[in-house]
Parts: C-alpha cells; structure tokens; sequence
C-alpha cells in the first residue's frame, strides 16, 4: 500500500491539472450547455480512457520519445492544432436547434472520438508524461506506483472534469433563444480555438 501522501500530493497535482483550462475543459463545458449533461458522459468518459492510455503508455517507456526525438513532439503539436481548430470551427458553426432538439443527440461526441483527440492533445501528453516523470517511485516500487497513479488520476479526473460540464449546463438556461445561442456557440469556438496557445507554446 502506497503512503498516504504520496496519494494525496498526487492528488492535489491531478485536481489541478485536471481542472485547469485547456481544449477538453472548454469543450465540455460547450457540450454541457448544447447536448446537457446525460450526452455529455461519454465525452467524458472518453477522456478518461484516453488519458489512462496515455498514463499507461508513458509507464511504459512511450513518453520518453518525445525526449529522444523532438521533432515527434512538433509533429504533435501541430497535429493537434489543426484538429482543435476543426473542433472549434464546428462549435462556432453548430447549429442552434441542438440546444431543443433531441434529434440532434448523434453530434454529441463520442467516447471513442475524445479518448483519441488525447492522442493528439499536447497538454494531455503532458499532463500524463508530468505524472510518471515527477510521481513514479524507482525500483520494486515502480509498478506499485504506476498503478495508484493511475487509478487516482482516474478518481479524481471524471469529477473534476463533469464540473466543467455541470456548468455548461447551468448555463443553458439562459440560451433561450437563437441569437444568445449563435453567441454561445462562437464565444465557445473562439475559446476553445484560444487553447491553440497551450498546444503551441507548451
């Protein structure tokens, strides 16, 4: 069993890079006022798996290239880029009858589409290599380690990241009609396109 606070420092640490701005957080909170909170969940759910692959990958050895190879991690970002340019096109441009009308529920992300776009999210990257880097324990304890890493992140990720879409929802009451939510949806597409600058400079 690890020590109490090594699980509660890593915590802390998850709590915080977990609720922090960045393209998943801003997409949610845009898919919590659209989709509400039900269609929302497997976007969340996705992330969580994606995460954990990319947590387990860096345990693994995967996060290391990026420090052997550099270019690899340009590669990425500019990847990643693009694609969040795309999905913020597309919350800019959503149309307004998504807010009423539940005919629209397949343009709710799916699990699997946010488990992937963590492939090519830089800040998720980060976030996993950070982890296994600064909270992995050498030796016989390593894998010991890895697992409650893992398996924290996984506790503390899914309820911070549903506040975001708790939020989009509370929002929602207040797009009533289609110009607030034209509005809505470009102010989300421009803050999500604004996280193009964590994916760049990170």
């Amino acid at each position: 069993m690890m020590d109490l606070s090594f699980i509660l420092t890593f915590a802390l640490y998850a709590f915080v890079m977990s609720g922090t701005p960045g393209p998943n957080n801003i997409m949610l909170l845009a898919s919590g006022a659209r989709f509400g909170f039900r269609r929302t969940l497997p976007h969340m759910i996705g992330i969580g798996v994606g995460m954990g692959v990319l947590i387990l990958s860096s345990l693994l050895g995967l996060g290391t290239l990026f420090s052997l190879f550099p270019p690899l991690y340009v590669v990425l970002k500019w990847l990643g880029g693009a694609y969040l340019l795309w999905l913020a096109w597309k919350i800019a441009m959503a149309p307004t009858n998504e807010f009423n009308d539940s005919r629209q529920q397949q343009t709710a992300m799916r699990w699997w589409q946010a488990a992937l776009f963590q492939c090519v999210n830089p800040k998720a990257w980060m976030m996993a290599i950070s982890s296994v880097s600064t909270f992995t324990i050498q030796g016989e304890l390593f894998a010991q380690s890895g697992f409650w890493i893992m398996l924290v992140f996984a506790c503390v990720n899914f309820p911070t990241i549903a506040l975001w879409a708790w939020l989009g929802v509370s929002i929602r009451r207040w797009l009533t009609d289609a110009q607030r939510q034209r509005w809505f949806n470009r102010i989300m597409g421009a803050a999500t396109a604004s996280t193009l600058v964590l994916v760049i400079s990170g």
